[in-house]
């Protein structure tokens, strides 16, 4: 038993131990075995030597260097992987987002003082500023914008001319009644009575504003060269820029683009073959339009007893007035998702008979990042 206490702590040989025996003592105060004695002052010695010669240092410096290597060897890093990709870490991340510690650390930190101070400083910072100002001066974004207000008016626009639809049939109807024609038998796509009237109002509104502006600028002028007030040869010339300027507005709508902006906006158009009337037919349906209107209205009355609903203007320039699309056009990338599928359709098919693959992608406008013009942010 002495034995074994005294190899439990071979360095008891000098000075007094843990439990205040004096040194070369064992538990009974009995001395201890000279090779336990021997035993216990080589090691002393032994660490005495190592510390002034350096060689515990170098021993530390050896297991770290030995430990840093194993852990940058690509052993050590493929264990991480599999550790990273097993279910451990998928699990041991679920339990933390389904703890309620958890969640109301987070809740505590993005409600902090923190956080908004950090938020409040982002926006301020100058490259915010830059940032914002560089998006808003994007040509996508103004173009994005300039859609979306002429969609909304034309959604509206498309809106009003349903229900003017619906008022043109009623409307016929109970002309022909009170005259004693008949009914229709088929609905049709021309246009009636109160869109075209709606729509002509409209057209008159936007020219009469138009002039207004022009009015009121040459009298600004003329007030400032000549004085006094407008005469009658005045008004009789600005009554006569008044006509030019609505058969001009009338023949250009037409001739360049089917429609005018009251067409447009009602969803009704021109029934030609091309962009537009061509500047003829175009002149003959505005002389139609003034005789018909000379003529006490007699020569609308074509549009609610004519099976084309036709009036003089009409006839003049042989054209119709059709009912344009209610739904608006599609936008160029709510199509994109059905390009893949077809395209990797087609290529397939060429795969099975053995054809040369040329499928191409897409060149819709949007597909790759675009490069916004100004300088960095950090600059």
């Amino acid at each position: 038993m002495e034995d074994g206490s005294a190899a439990q702590d071979p360095t008891a040989g000098d000075g007094p131990d843990f439990q205040g025996r004096p040194a070369g003592e064992g538990p009974a105060g009995r001395p201890l075995p000279l090779s336990v004695r021997l035993l216990g002052a080589g090691v002393r010695g032994a660490r005495n030597f190592g510390k002034a010669a350096g060689i515990d240092r170098a021993v530390q410096v050896a297991a770290e260097e030995a430990m840093v290597a194993a852990v940058e060897s690509e052993a050590v890093e493929r264990a991480l992987v599999r550790v990273l990709q097993g279910p451990l870490v998928e699990e041991a991340v679920n339990g933390a987002m389904e703890s309620e510690t958890v969640r109301r650390a987070l809740v505590e930190a993005l409600d902090s003082e923190m956080v908004d101070e950090v938020w409040r400083r982002m926006l301020a910072s100058d490259e915010a500023q830059r940032l914002v100002e560089r998006i808003a001066a994007a040509p996508e974004i103004r173009a994005a914008i300039s859609a979306q207000s002429v969609g909304f008016l034309e959604d509206v626009g498309h809106t009003v001319g349903d229900s003017t639809r619906r008022l043109d049939s009623v409307v016929e109807r109970i002309v022909r009644r009170v005259f004693f024609r008949p009914r229709r038998s088929e609905p049709t796509e021309r246009v009636g009575a109160v869109t075209r009237a709606l729509a002509f109002a409209l057209d008159v509104l936007v020219v009469n504003l138009a002039f207004s502006g022009l009015a009121a600028i040459a009298a600004l002028i003329a007030s400032a060269f000549w004085g006094g007030g407008l005469s009658g040869a005045a008004l009789a010339l600005g009554t006569v820029a008044w006509f030019i300027l609505e058969a001009l507005y009338f023949v250009a709508f037409w001739s360049l683009a089917g429609q005018t902006l009251g067409m447009r906006f009602f969803g009704i158009r021109l029934d030609v073959a091309g962009r537009g009337l061509p500047p003829r037919r175009a002149v003959r349906r505005l002389v139609g339009l003034v005789l018909a209107g000379l003529a006490l209205g007699l020569g609308f009355l074509g549009i609610l007893f004519d099976e084309r609903r036709r009036g003089w203007q009409d006839r003049f320039a042989g054209v119709d007035v059709l009912y344009g699309g209610s739904e608006p056009a599609p936008a160029p990338w709510s199509r994109l998702d059905s390009v893949a599928p077809a395209a990797a359709e087609a290529s397939g098919s060429r795969g099975a008979t053995g054809g040369p693959d040329e499928t191409k992608a897409p060149g819709a406008r949007g597909l790759r990042a675009q490069q916004l013009s100004g300088p960095p942010l950090g600059g």
